[in-house]
């Protein structure tokens, strides 16, 4: 008897061992890692959940296991060496990886070693480590996108000589280009919360087989925290506070998220705000760049104001608030319901750019504002696993999206204020399909639909009487929508090489309404019914497991929307934007080819080039209303212009990078830029790219022992010269430095920055850094505003 129940506790024993639930983290991050691979001499596997866990009571009875995750070192644990860990397992990342888990580039998780195109992952290390202050930071992290800003309260991304509405983002999977996106420069991305950003992913290239329209010259892809469900019989509850402080506008922001996980229902709540005051500039550059005089309106009367400190710039700052709201329900391993509710709102900011236009040799505008920036996204999204004749994955995403701008100007003295604010509803929805035909075949296949409602109104106010009348709206009244339908193939003909193939047809319809009592239009209304077929071509070689050969040749396309069709505004001094409704989309033709080899364990190399053509490109063009090239607005006489399939564009350039493992804990890495495009003007003459950025990179010196993280890096970029500046850019002289000839032009320039992180304990993280150490004062190229001083940063993170 007594020998029975000696066996039958040691058999209970080993039951809820082998049922033990196995965690697996990243014991830089400290986040949970999925799609771990756990195996017994490589005869049983399971893998990790988005919770970083499995079940190992499946493997049975073992001495030991083996864990393999992309981008982390493989480790073996006996069951002694598992017990004393709690089954609670850290898995150390690789220097450098080959591989790693993306969704951008067919919305499926896949390698991306099995992808022809160039994708860069930003991870949560170096997010953590830089903290960057908005959401256009973080992309300038990767050190492959250059970031544009006309004001503290922007950001705008250029990819491969393409900006704004010729690249696309998605959040969560949903397209966030509406109709209304613009071919100047765009400020939406800052409505992202960087905190809430799970992992951010950058296809350079094409994208519109798989996103349609606007995916010219690349894809940002943004996924938030995700819901996470509860560990066998205990619920998962923890969380993150931060704050942090930036001397350069004495920036105060702070942060809090926390989950909540069950069984089968999980919660994540976010909320994030931030306080920026004026920006201060640095110390050592180009005198035209101080702020030397502003307006301040005082008793009724604009009043020029000899600026106390010429390197601060003023007006700049702003205030930022964030939510967001997620609820997850799991039923089983089949179904997976999502739902994200997200917010943004920013306070009134200043365009800087028009702050600093003179006229007459005193400020022409007494304000030039934008409203607060407006962002709202329901989305609910439904995953289904099974193995079906149709697909073995399925994905519906239904999204609802709300954006508000507004802008508020006013010449300086002038009672009269023009108020011009738009309204978008966007709506989506996508079904997308994962269907394995074979175990050497992939079809990736779907369906969207995206409709945009435009609202805009005009309104001039009389600050001096506070009396209001209708005004010429910036947008007519009008709506978007596109269908899309694609498939991609992706065949692996053995381990070393795969060929992937894509199309998609896409149809877009315009309407829109025109107001004619402030401008004589000769027209009412505009509809456009546009189709466009696109496709793509890859291939990727592998001749050994540590160097990968793709090449990739694809086009892609814009439909012209709300913005290109319907706009009036002054796009710069002396220049209005007129309507044109008769347009047709633009189409990309390109080819990439990329390399990425490893040296040993010490060293890894990559290098990408491309050429892509542009055929009847959007651009703004002079033109004639009614038979006139000039008319009035705003009080002066102006030219006539209008966007235009009037030219031909080419870009061409590489991207390269090294990363070499140094002495233990030391490593190096470098990453360069280089970009040129060119597109014909009016008189047939070639004239330089506005969005082709000079070239530019990030070169980095980082140390890491016991828990401290430490980088030396510079970041910089090349010289543009007056004769190399595109035309539209070169009647800019108020945001460019001048030349020995007079001329504007932007001068190359570097930062030395360094920054620190001390891993208190698994709950405390500090990090610090100070930015442009030798205090270089210098705008990044075609910017409004200068880019900060010395800067020095604090922040403190607590996990719980």
């Amino acid at each position: 008897m007594y020998k029975k129940y000696i066996v039958g506790l040691f058999l209970a024993i080993l039951s809820i061992s082998n049922a033990q639930t196995i965690v697996v983290k990243d014991a830089t991050t400290n986040a949970p890692l999925e799609s771990v691979i756990i195996s017994t001499n490589g005869k049983k596997t399971v893998q990790t959940n988005a919770n970083g866990e499995a079940s190992i009571s499946e493997l049975g009875d073992f001495k030991y296991l083996v864990f393999n995750s992309l981008g982390c070192e493989r480790q073996v644990f006996s069951k002694k060496q598992l017990q004393a860990k709690s089954y609670l397992i850290w898995l150390v990342p690789m220097h450098f990886q080959m591989d790693e888990v993306v969704v951008s580039g067919s919305k499926w998780k896949q390698k991306t070693s099995e992808i022809p195109q160039k994708i860069n992952v930003i991870s949560t290390q170096d997010v953590t480590l830089q903290n960057p202050q908005t959401a256009a930071d973080l992309l300038s992290v990767s050190g492959k996108v250059f970031i544009q800003k006309s004001q503290q309260g922007g950001g705008s991304p250029m990819i491969r000589g393409f900006s704004t509405n010729r690249l696309l983002y998605s959040i969560d999977g949903v397209r966030m280009n509406t109709a209304i996106f613009r071919g100047g420069n765009i400020q939406n991305v800052i409505s992202l919360d960087p905190f809430s950003i799970e992992k951010t992913e950058v296809v350079f290239g094409p994208g519109s087989v798989i996103y349609g329209s606007d995916a010219i010259g690349g894809v940002m892809s943004f996924q938030t925290l995700t819901p996470m469900l509860a560990r066998e019989h205990k619920e998962a509850v923890f969380g993150n506070a931060f704050a942090r402080y930036s001397s350069a506008n004495e920036e105060k922001t702070s942060h809090i998220d926390v989950n909540i996980g069950f069984k089968n229902w999980a919660f994540v709540s976010s909320l994030s705000t931030n306080n920026f005051g004026d920006l201060r500039m640095g110390s050592h550059g180009p005198d035209e760049y101080l702020r030397n005089l502003y307006v301040e309106r005082i008793d009724g009367k604009d009043v020029v104001i000899t600026n106390d400190n010429p390197k601060k710039q003023i007006p700049t700052g702003y205030s930022q608030v964030n939510t967001m709201q997620k609820i997850r329900f799991k039923p089983n391993e089949k179904w997976d319901f999502q739902y994200g509710f997200h917010y943004s709102q920013t306070s009134d900011y200043s365009r800087y750019d028009r702050h600093i236009l003179f006229k007459n040799g005193m400020p022409k505008y007494g304000e030039f504002s934008y409203g607060p920036q407006k962002w709202m996204m329901n989305n609910l999204e439904i995953a289904h696993k099974t193995n079906t004749k149709l697909y073995d994955e399925l994905s519906v995403k239904v999204a609802h999206q709300f954006f508000e701008e507004s802008r508020y100007s006013r010449n300086s003295n002038k009672p009269d204020r023009e108020v011009r604010i738009e309204k978008v509803n966007a709506y989506s929805a996508n079904t997308d399909f994962l269907k394995a035909t074979s175990s050497k075949n992939k079809l990736f296949y779907g369906l969207e639909f995206v409709y945009n409602d435009v609202n805009s109104i005009g309104i001039n106010e009389n600050i001096d009487t506070n009396s209001f009348k209708k005004a010429q709206a910036r947008y007519p009244q009008a709506n978007w929508q596109s269908f899309g339908i694609y498939l991609n193939d992706q065949y692996k003909f053995s381990e070393k090489v795969l060929f992937q193939a894509g199309l998609r047809y896409n149809q877009v319809i315009l309407n829109a309404d025109f107001d004619t009592p402030f401008f004589p239009f000769p027209f009412t209304e505009a509809k456009l019914n546009n189709d466009a077929i696109t496709g793509s071509l890859g291939l990727v070689y592998r001749p050994k497991t540590d160097w990968i050969i793709s090449t990739n040749v694809a086009s892609a396309f814009r439909s012209p929307n709300v913005d290109d069709i319907g706009k009036v505004f002054d796009s710069e001094p002396g220049s209005v934007v007129i309507p044109n409704p008769d347009l047709n989309s633009e189409y990309a033709y390109n080819v990439d080819f990329n390399i990425a080899k490893m040296f040993g364990k010490t060293v890894k190399i990559d290098f990408s080039t491309y050429y892509t053509l542009l055929e009847d490109a959007l651009v703004r063009r002079d033109f004639t209303l009614n038979g006139t090239s000039q008319i009035m607005y705003d009080g002066e006489l102006s030219n006539v212009q209008a966007i235009q399939n009037a030219t031909k564009a080419t870009i061409y350039g590489f991207q390269a990078g090294i990363e070499v493992k140094l002495l233990e804990g030391f490593s190096f890495s470098s990453d360069f830029n280089f970009q040129k495009g060119e597109e014909e003007v009016d008189n047939g003459e070639r004239s330089p790219s506005r969005h082709a950025a000079p070239f530019f990179g990030t070169t980095r010196i980082s140390y890491a022992i016991s828990k401290f993280d430490f980088q030396l890096n510079a970041q910089y970029s090349g010289k543009r010269d007056f004769e190399n500046l595109p035309e539209e850019e070169k009647g800019k002289t108020e945001i460019y430095a001048i030349d020995s000839q007079g001329n504007p032009y932007s001068p190359s320039w570097y930062t030395l920055n360094f920054k620190s992180m001390y891993k208190w304990n698994e709950k405390l993280l500090l990090t610090t850094g100070v930015e442009n150490i030798t205090d270089q004062r210098y705008r990044t190229y075609s910017s409004g505003i200068v880019a900060p001083g010395i800067n020095f940063i604090m922040a403190l993170r607590v996990r719980f």
